[in-house]
């Protein structure tokens, strides 16, 4: 609900997933992952901050590879609020979005994502 260092969700170690089911199908065309900005951290560092991730469109919550819509890198150096446009274009609309961390900033660990939004047009 806020920003606040440590109201995140946290994960074990650096690979993780998340898997959302929207309120409607759509036609993803960006996403956003946010998370606090070094200024706030306690440690002085976001070490914890996703690194590498992608997402997918799932058909349902059952299906175990999508299709991708892009791979990404969120820079810690960055906003802490960044936009991702979808790399691979679909013809195809999708209620279910999966996310998938492959690695952090360096902290050992835990993960700690804090908001992930998905942007799109009504189907």
């Amino acid at each position: 609900p806020d920003m606040y260092p440590g109201n995140c969700w946290a994960f074990k170690g650096s690979l993780g997933y998340l898997v959302v089911k929207l309120s409607m199908k759509i036609y993803p065309t960006a996403f956003t992952v946010e998370h606090i900005p070094k200024t706030l951290s306690p440690s002085g560092n976001i070490s914890s901050a996703p690194r590498n991730f992608s997402v997918y469109g799932l058909d349902d919550e059952y299906q175990e590879e999508g299709k991708l819509l892009g791979q990404y890198i969120y820079d810690q150096e960055g906003e802490p609020l960044q936009m991702f446009p979808v790399m691979e274009k679909s013809e195809k609309a999708y209620q279910i979005v999966e996310l998938r961390i492959f690695s952090n900033w360096g902290h050992a660990e835990y993960t700690c994502l804090y908001r992930f939004r998905v942007h799109g047009k009504p189907a």
